[in-house]
């Protein structure tokens, strides 16, 4: 027995009894599996309902000889606006959400978010594929990038001879800033058309400043060659910008991630090909302007000081300021002469006191006051107990020297 939608307990053989909420809760915790979150279904539409809320309901069929396979789903208003056509009973699908559990019915059902024709979708899916092993080659690393030449003086353009976008491209060009422009034809769509696009991208490459990828709007199969590994990895390997425009602003291509540029149109991509001439020709005009006016600041500095020097080369001024000159000659001329007077006279009175300390100094100038210096041996005699009786010694006198024989001593002691 349940009462309040809880189980009751197990039964008498120990099973447990459970609510019909709990088995619903079960179911939705088993649904959780991630495998079963955002994956693809293919199958066949079936029960297929538009409601007038704008919620589709429909059913998925898989038949596998006597066995066959069916899960509900449903397509709320705000994805079903997005299909691109319109589904039918009996139309091989690919759908792509997650299933989850109704748990009011006790139902599981497939919640998809984008439905595609199979053919189409499997498309999408190889795209995807592309795209993932396209990066992790690094074909799309931010770092590739290069900057798009300010001026070029060729542009090449890739896309078909015949079609708008190469029309729009040359008239955006010619309007904007005419430069030559070298076409390297190709078909755009259609089986092998990857294999011509890269070609054609290959045969212009190093020929031109900026190469221009592209071609008109179209639908998923239009552009699909865009997205072919083989034009991938041609734009990747251009030695030369690359500037992508497949499309309308809402298309987007593999190619566009490969280039250095992507542009919304080929008419936006011939805009950032080439400058605006009328804006180049506003900035010429502007630094020429500022051009004249530092020139004519500068004639004007220059002929001031010419002005200055002009007026001080007059003859007048000259002439006074050689006088000046000439007078300041004098004057230090002047004072140099009584400087070195004056050095002379210290000089001369230095010299004086040095000879008379020196002549001061000389022992034979006492001769001139009528002494004598008395040697014996050869050696001066400075004292009386030097001598002895009959010692021979020489007297030297101011003019000459005489020889005599000791005959007495007298000693200041003995006097």
């Amino acid at each position: 027995m349940m009462l309040g939608g809880h189980s009751t307990g197990p039964d008498r053989f120990g099973t447990p009894i459970l609510a019909v909420s709990e088995v619903s809760g079960l179911i939705c915790d088993l649904l959780d599996d991630a495998r079963l979150h955002q994956v693809w279904v293919r199958g066949e539409v079936t029960n297929y309902k538009d409601h007038t809320s704008g919620h589709r309901y429909f059913s998925l069929s898989e038949r596998n000889g006597r066995n066959s396979a069916l899960i509900n789903c449903v397509m709320w208003r705000t994805s079903a606006s997005a299909l691109g056509f319109a589904p039918k009973d009996g139309m091989d699908v690919l759908a792509w959400g997650s299933v989850e559990v109704y748990e009011p019915h006790g139902r599981y059902q497939l919640i998809v978010r984008e439905m595609l024709p199979a053919g189409l979708g499997e498309r999408h899916l190889m795209v995807e594929r592309w795209k993932q092993e396209l990066d992790a080659e690094g074909l799309f690393a931010p770092e590739r990038k290069r900057p798009i030449p300010l001026f070029p003086h060729r542009v090449g353009v890739v896309t078909s001879p015949t079609g708008a976008a190469v029309q729009d491209i040359l008239s955006v060009i010619d309007r904007r800033y005419p430069v030559e422009v070298v076409l390297s034809p190709t078909a755009v769509q259609g089986d092998g058309a990857h294999i011509e696009i890269a070609e054609a991208i290959r045969r212009i490459d190093g020929l031109v400043d900026v190469i221009i990828v592209g071609r008109g709007g179209g639908s998923f199969e239009d552009l699909f060659p865009f997205n072919h590994p083989d034009v991938v990895r041609a734009v990747a390997a251009c030695r030369t910008p690359v500037i992508s425009a497949v499309g309308h602003e809402v298309d987007t291509a593999l190619c566009d991630f490969a280039a250095d540029l992507r542009a919304p149109t080929p008419s936006a991509a011939a805009e950032r090909a080439v400058p605006e001439r009328r804006e180049v020709l506003g900035e010429l005009s502007g630094y020429e302007e500022r051009m004249r006016s530092l020139l004519l600041h500068r004639l004007a500095a220059s002929a001031s000081e010419v002005e200055d020097l002009a007026g001080r080369m007059h003859p007048r001024r000259l002439t006074r300021r050689i006088h000046e000159r000439m007078q300041r000659l004098v004057e230090h001329e002047d004072l140099l002469r009584r400087a070195a007077l004056a050095r002379v006279q210290r000089d001369r009175f230095a010299l004086a006191e040095v000879r008379a300390h020196i002549v001061g100094k000389n022992p034979l100038a006492i001769l001139d006051r009528g002494y004598c210096i008395v040697e014996s041996g050869g050696s001066v005699v400075r004292s009386a107990g030097e001598l002895h009786l009959k010692d021979r010694v020489v007297l030297l006198m101011k003019d000459g020297r005489c020889s005599a024989v000791v005959e007495e001593i007298t000693y200041d002691r003995d006097l």
